[in-house]
């Protein structure tokens, strides 16, 4: 059974002996049994999947360091750092609505990181308000149009309508580079869609996954099975048109 604006989906369970398990094996759904079995591992889940996410926060420093060796933020897109800080906020309100210290752990660290990377950004940008303060200004409005939405809302309903709008604006970002699917496939070139954030994305998606299963959270189960799905693709595309990146296939040598 469910409640339909409850975060949480809760499912009727009964008190039994252990050797009557047996009697109720066919009743039990499929994600129930999963949780079951993933139970005892929770903690650690959390923990790892906790720091897989803070190691793929780590990415912007390539970026960074692209941006020092050419002096100049041309052809960078800070959208990753400013909508990393404006997710990272959104996503600790949620944290602390479900109480949740491996969610509040990683996006404490995306916040600070994501800052920094920004602040960086600014640093080296040719035109500071075009590329900087006005997505920042920007960014800054949603997130305080979404964090007064989370206080107004009613306590009871607050989990689950403030969580379904914090998952649909992650995964258009996460969905972002397939936005130029119809270029990928017209030019059989996947090299636009940067492969290891795409693989530490799957990764990390793959981790929340498991941890939604364990504490038995179907909105999270959903969630990150979109998120997985959507990171599957781009590694599919990635794979099945390489273009000319060297990540994935060998330069091939001049012949003399």
């Amino acid at each position: 059974m469910c409640d339909e604006d409850s975060y949480t989906f809760y499912f009727f369970s009964i008190q039994i002996q252990p050797d009557d398990m047996s009697c109720f094996t066919e009743d039990l759904s499929i994600m129930e049994s999963l949780s079951l079995a993933l139970q005892p591992y929770r903690e650690s889940i959390g923990q790892i999947a906790s720091i897989v996410t803070i190691a793929q926060f780590f990415a912007g420093t390539l970026v960074c360091k692209e941006i020092y060796e050419k002096k100049s933020t041309k052809g960078v897109n800070p959208t990753p750092f400013i909508g990393g800080i404006a997710i990272g906020i959104l996503t600790l309100k949620l944290a602390f609505i479900m109480n949740d210290a491996a969610m509040f752990q990683v996006n404490v660290a995306a916040i600070i990181l994501n800052t920094c990377y920004t602040l960086f950004y600014y640093n080296y940008a040719g035109d500071k308000y075009e590329e900087v303060l006005k997505p920042v200004g920007m960014a800054g409005g949603l997130t305080a149009v979404f964090l007064g939405y989370a206080n107004w809302e009613d306590p009871s309903n607050v989990e689950f309508r403030y969580g379904l709008l914090l998952t649909m604006l992650m995964l258009l970002l996460l969905a972002a580079p397939l936005a130029e699917l119809k270029t990928i496939l017209d030019n059989e070139d996947a090299s636009s869609i940067p492969f290891p954030l795409t693989f530490m994305a799957t990764c990390v998606t793959f981790l929340w996954l498991l941890y939604g299963l364990a504490i038995n959270n179907l909105f999270m189960v959903v969630q990150n099975v979109a998120g997985f799905l959507i990171c599957a693709l781009q590694l599919w595309l990635i794979y099945t048109y390489p273009g000319h990146r060297s990540d994935i296939k060998p330069k091939k040598k001049k012949q003399q």
